[in-house]
């Protein structure tokens, strides 16, 4: 085994006797697994208990693990409204001691930690109220302009009796027991308990229904003798609205699914028995659904999206095997490793997944393991009587997966052994991305239109109210799944693009590119002294695109000379060399004709071009100048971005605002350096919003968290002011790439550097901010019913009630068309606001900032500002891997 499982194993013992075998449910166990503790056995922290007797109770204490339903839930609770037929002597009795703790009515002042289980990351959120903080959105955050259309969700009503609570007690046991699985079966034994709905890690206990005495002793008697005490204390009791509960309805809601006959991989439910194949490409598909359940502005409601896990029908074995062929076994294991490691694979005899954290080249299928009874047998034996199957290959290697407790962040990873034969890739590699005809049979099944959405989730629905498991698990907690929901939503009018002496209303409000061909742009600078470096069997390629290129730059009043055309061997150090050899400090743009898409031409060119010797650069592959009939389309989006890269401006929109300055964030891993991350900062320079300034910083941290906006932020304002001679009166900056559970380090680390720096830059009256978090990815699905079915909403449509969260400043925006499959909704979370600006203004502000990204002539999902930085971190991330020289921040180089 190599030394990068070794480290992260810290030192756990690597022979076979000491390894786990795939977390196989079974009665017989390798010795580093523990049957009692599930979370080293399993994805998940959950237990669900349904009907565990006496025989259970025995086998328990055996060290032998049951047929236990295994439920795959968030944080270490045992989700179970059934009684457990118990033989044990029991009996109960309230305690009328002094109970000296005070119950708590909320979730302030106590961790999720000190109540025993560990909150999912999304769920923090859910704690962090902005919105009080911004007096001028507290009584209303909703907007009027606009013209109101009726939306479809995909949100299901879920009601609670007007009274309910979440009462949560806190269980110690004398003598205190180790098996967390004993000391669920025997609380669940009594008869106090059996008919209540209830939730249990093994420390915490949640009931619907309130016990008699705040403090309640129960005892038990074991087979062996050992008497039991159990002392259950009532803690504190929940509304329907603290996370702890929305975290408990999420629990409640996962058991459901698997009563549909859903699997949990990851974190969404899927249905094995439903793929949808792909035979030419040796592909299936599970459909299946991720869920939540959160409460909204004005109730609790249940939220469902359709999910697809993609499975390739081929076995690790078979890749290796195929891998080996190509290579030859001279440094096959390096390739195999390279190639694997850190690919997520699934086994399909329990249906989990598991990540390959390496491969273990000397430990073979005939090897022994030592079961927990203390004998040791092969692993071609284990799996022939625990699966009845029968393993083909008796000398491949095994797979190494470091699984770390759910529970523990502190734990030592288990280290479990797979084997490659019955594991199946899951994903798609980036070879198989690149294949064009692939990906678009992949995108047809799985880009699903509006009433295709809408008839799976209410086939969802449907199944819950006929499914009399799903029913009884509802009733016994006392929800009511309801009908799916609707609301209004306003539609913003649309923008007109401003051109250099022409304002265009497009056909098309989300794509104005034949209008490019038409009209001159705002203003560029001409390109007299260029490169172009190209292959030798590329010369008449590239003569008829500077043809074109010319002919299209002269409408749009882009002036481009004759380039110096230099031929070269196709090899990237040939270019490389050229473009050493040949570049002097004149040179405005070198342009580079690559023979392929090999990473190594572009990232040695962008690397070199971009901070050792910075000079804007254009690349472009020779097949997509080879591509008939369409040169004059393609001339066209080159001579935008070549534009944009000497500092010129294409389009504006009227923005009313006057001294606006506005910010996009975004973050993302080193794809060498997973210890670094990438920030990047893109600021406009105007006010006509069409210039901008941009900065880029690798930073070492474990979050996606960013330490040096207070220095982009300092340096943007300067740039404002050397340009316009004052600093802006607003600056609103847009923050991308949040991940869950960041919000409250937002608030609290990140608005205070961007606050301090706007402050400290004027002695006078400083800039008013604004900082917004945007979330491309989110849950929620609109619908408009037109003529008896549903179809997208239209483009500017805006969401900002019913759906929004009560605690926060937030609205839903969509600002992208699409000819196939249902349109995402944008969510924007406004989490500090100095500026004051109305809800009508901050969505139409937001909505217009969407058309002014400049390597698209249209819409897009998102702000400009955010996908440039997003552009700029992606091309340090997977590139130059190093912070881009400053004389290029005035252009958009990464376009």
């Amino acid at each position: 085994m190599s030394g990068r499982a070794r480290v992260r194993a810290r030192g756990i013992a690597r022979s076979p006797s000491a390894l786990e075998v795939g977390c196989p449910q079974s009665s017989q166990w390798p010795t580093s697994v523990d049957p009692s503790n599930n979370e080293a056995l399993s994805n998940c922290g959950f237990v669900g208990t349904s009907g565990i007797s006496q025989q259970y109770l025995d086998s328990t204490e055996k060290g032998v693990n049951s047929s236990f339903e295994q439920v795959m839930m968030p944080f270490g609770l045992v989700a179970s409204s059934d009684s457990i037929e118990g033989q044990w002597s029991s009996q109960s009795s309230g305690n009328a001691s002094h109970y000296k703790d005070n119950i708590s009515s909320d979730d302030a002042g106590c961790t999720f930690m000190e109540r025993g289980g560990k909150i999912r990351r999304d769920f923090l959120d859910l704690g962090v109220c902005t919105r009080e903080k911004l007096t001028h959105v507290r009584d209303c955050k909703t907007g009027s302009s606009g013209i109101p259309v009726k939306l479809v969700t995909n949100l299901f009503s879920l009601d609670l009796p007007q009274d309910w609570q979440l009462y949560q007690y806190h269980v110690t046991y004398t003598p205190h027991l180790e098996s967390r699985r004993m000391r669920i079966a025997l609380l669940y034994s009594h008869r106090e308990l059996s008919n209540k709905a209830k939730a249990f890690d093994g420390v915490i206990l949640f009931l619907s229904q309130k016990l008699e005495e705040k403090v309640t002793e129960l005892s038990s008697e074991t087979q062996r003798g050992e008497t039991v005490k159990m002392t259950v204390t009532l803690t504190r009791e929940l509304p329907a609205s603290s996370p702890v509960c929305l975290q408990v309805f999420s629990i409640i809601f996962r058991k459901i699914l698997k009563k549909l006959s859903m699997y949990q991989i990851g974190r969404n439910f899927y249905k094995p028995s439903e793929p949808v194949e792909i035979p030419q490409h040796n592909l299936s598909l599970w459909p299946g659904f991720t869920i939540s359940v959160s409460q909204f502005e004005s109730r609790l409601l249940f939220s469902a999206d359709v999910s697809y896990k993609i499975l390739r029908n081929e076995t690790v074995l078979e890749f290796m095997t195929a891998l080996c062929h190509q290579t030859g076994m001279s440094g096959f294991t390096q390739t195999c490793e390279k190639q694997l490691i850190g690919f997520i694979v699934l086994t399909r005899y329990n249906n989990k997944t598991y990540r390959i954290d390496d491969i273990d080249w000397s430990v073979k299928p005939t090897h022994t393991f030592q079961k927990r009874d203390g004998t040791e047998i092969t692993y071609v034996d284990y799996y022939k009587q625990q699966y009845d199957i029968t393993l083909s290959d008796l000398n491949q290697p095994m797979l190494v997966s470091l699984l770390k407790s759910k529970r523990n962040d502190n734990a030592e990873p288990q280290m479990a052994h797979l084997i490659p034969e019955l594991c199946f890739l899951t994903g798609l590699s980036s070879r198989v991305t690149s294949d064009f005809q692939l990906m678009k049979v992949v995108a047809e099944e799985m880009r699903l239109s509006p009433l295709g959405r809408q008839q799976r989730l209410a086939r969802l629905a449907d199944d819950i109210h006929r499914n009399k498991d799903a029913r009884f698990e509802l009733e016994t907690w006392g929800l009511h799944f309801g009908c799916q929901m609707s609301l209004t939503g306003r539609v913003v009018p649309s923008e007109k693009i401003l051109m250099q002496d022409h304002i265009c209303q497009p056909a098309s409000a989300a794509d104005w590119s034949k209008d490019m061909r038409t009209w001159k742009i705002l203003s560029t600078q001409p390109l007299n002294n260029w490169l172009i470096i190209c292959g030798d069997r590329a010369e008449n390629v590239t003569e008829y695109f500077l043809s074109c290129l010319r002919r299209v730059g002269n409408s749009m009043g882009f002036k481009v000379d004759c380039p110096k055309i230099i031929k070269v061997q196709e090899t990237p150090a040939a270019f490389l060399s050229a473009i050493q050899k040949h570049f002097d400090p004149d040179v405005q743009l070198v342009m580079c004709i690559l023979p392929s898409n090999q990473q190594n031409y572009y990232d040695s060119i962008k690397k070199y071009l971009s901070s050792d010797c910075p000079v804007p650069s254009q690349c472009v592959l020779v097949r997509t100048l080879n591509k008939q009939g369409m040169m004059m389309n393609v001339a066209t989006k080159i001579a935008m971005q070549m534009t944009c890269k000497l500092g010129g401006e294409l389009w504006a929109v009227e923005i009313p605002l006057k001294s606006l300055m506005v910010v996009g964030i975004d973050v993302c891993k080193d794809a060498f350096n997973k210890g670094m991350v990438v920030v990047g900062f893109v600021a406009s320079i105007n006010p006509r919003i069409t210039r901008w300034f941009s900065r880029c910083i690798l930073q070492k941290t474990t979050t996606d968290v960013a330490d040096c906006l207070k220095v982009f932020m300092i340096g943007a304002l300067n740039r404002w002011h050397k340009h316009n001679h004052s600093l802006p009166a607003r600056v609103i900056v847009y923050r991308d790439g949040v991940g869950d559970g960041q919000l409250k380090t937002l608030v609290e680390y990140e608005v205070p550097q961007l606050l301090s720096s706007v402050t400290e830059a004027s002695s006078n009256v400083s800039s008013k901010l604004s900082v917004i978090v945007v979330r491309k990815r989110c849950m929620q699905r609109f619908f408009t019913e037109v003529n008896r079915t549903v179809q997208n909403p239209p483009l500017g449509t805006v969401v900002d009630s019913e759906a929004t969260r009560p605690e926060c400043y937030d609205f839903y925006l969509i600002s992208q068309a699409t000819c196939r499959g249902t349109v995402n909704p944008t969510y924007y979370n406004v989490i500090y606001d100095d500026n004051g600006l109305k809800p009508d203004h901050m969505q139409r502000l937001t909505f217009k900032l969407c058309h002014l990204y400049y390597n698209w002539p249209g819409l897009i999902s998102i702000p400009a500002p955010c996908q440039y930085a997003h552009k700029l971190t992606f091309l340090v991330a997977q590139s130059i891997h190093k912070e881009p020289s400053l004389e290029l921040a005035n252009s958009l180089f990464y376009l």
